[in-house]
């Protein structure tokens, strides 16, 4: 349910409230004073109602499965009337099926709110060299204003979405900034491609790491700046919460040198408490704007069986256009 739809729900109940409580004292007085104070109600009451609707935060059903479901699969599922979005992926280096390509304008005009995913390079769990001691404790004033949490749950990955192999384009070895930038380009073109508009924001998926390796943080943020430096997109982030505040540091710190003042984009992974309908920020950072929280589950909607991950976002669309860095 969206703000609006809360809004006139409100007003609705709130005006019939007034009306049974106050018609049997107006009707004792002149009409010009009558009208007088109705209107002065009103405004006060729209004023009430829109204060209460700001404060409300939204919270939009999505899922992700690696594999495009068909047509068929993705309109049942619409028609179910449960979850409003989708996550679509590129073809990247770590993420070599291509299957969604090519539908995006089909499930835009089917309804559904998407959000873009880059897998790029990974770990893959090797002791790559650590970040200095220095840097990995620092917290920019951003963070702090945010005032995140880390959870201390258990690991979660997206193990519903096939990694690739470690191969000549998709490997710890290519976990480097001058990668980054590379891969920045890709996203960029391919989003391009799939006919995006200007201003869509693309996730880049940074899996779970125990430690944040010095070559991860190159990655991302050269990964970040190329972007930015394209203008046509908003780069986002997907993590793991316990790697999610040190990573929203370095992108945050790239907005900032960029010369933008609004958040990056944050789709942040953590099971513990999730429930659909809460807002993203229940994961424990106000910075989330989603949160992909109950992994490799199954769910059948009008006879249609998928393996998915469930996720909340605060918007209908995660990677719905936004203003872009050439924009601004």
């Amino acid at each position: 349910m969206n703000k609006a739809t809360i809004r006139n729900i409100l007003m609705l109940a709130v005006a019939a409230l007034s009306a049974s409580l106050e018609a049997p004292r107006l009707v004792h007085q002149p009409l010009s004073s009558a009208t007088r104070e109705l209107a002065d109600a009103s405004g006060a009451i729209n004023s009430a109602v829109q204060n209460v609707a700001d404060n409300i935060t939204e919270s939009h059903l999505g899922f992700d499965t690696n594999i495009y479901p068909g047509d068929r699969a993705m309109a049942a599922w619409k028609h179910s009337g449960e979850y409003e979005w989708v996550g679509y992926y590129l073809p990247a280096p770590c993420h070599k099926d291509d299957t969604w390509a090519n539908t995006r304008a089909h499930l835009e005009q089917n309804g559904w709110g998407l959000a873009v995913i880059y897998v790029g390079q990974q770990t893959w769990g090797r002791r790559l060299p650590a970040a200095p001691a220095k840097a990995a404790k620092q917290t920019s004033a951003k963070s702090r204003k945010h005032k995140s949490s880390r959870s201390t749950g258990a690991m979660l990955r997206k193990s519903s979405t096939p990694i690739a192999a470690a191969g000549k384009d998709c490997s710890a070895s290519l976990v480097t900034g001058a990668e980054g930038a590379v891969d920045a380009r890709d996203a960029v073109a391919r989003t391009a491609h799939e006919g995006f508009a200007r201003g869509s924001v693309i996730f880049l998926d940074v899996e779970y790491m125990d430690v944040i390796p010095q070559p991860m943080r190159d990655y991302y943020r050269a990964w970040t700046r190329a972007v930015l430096a394209d203008g046509r997109y908003r780069p986002g982030i997907y993590a793991h919460t316990r790697n999610a505040a040190a990573i929203y540091d370095d992108v945050s710190d790239e907005y900032s040198q960029a010369g933008i003042s609004d958040d990056p984009p944050f789709w942040i992974a953590g099971a513990k408490g999730f429930s659909p309908g809460r807002p993203p920020t229940d994961v424990g950072h106000t910075f989330a704007s989603a949160w992909q929280g109950a992994l490799d589950v199954v769910r059948t909607h009008n006879g249609v069986q998928l393996p998915i991950d469930i996720s909340v976002a605060a918007v209908a669309s995660p990677s719905g256009a936004a203003r872009t860095a050439e924009a601004r």
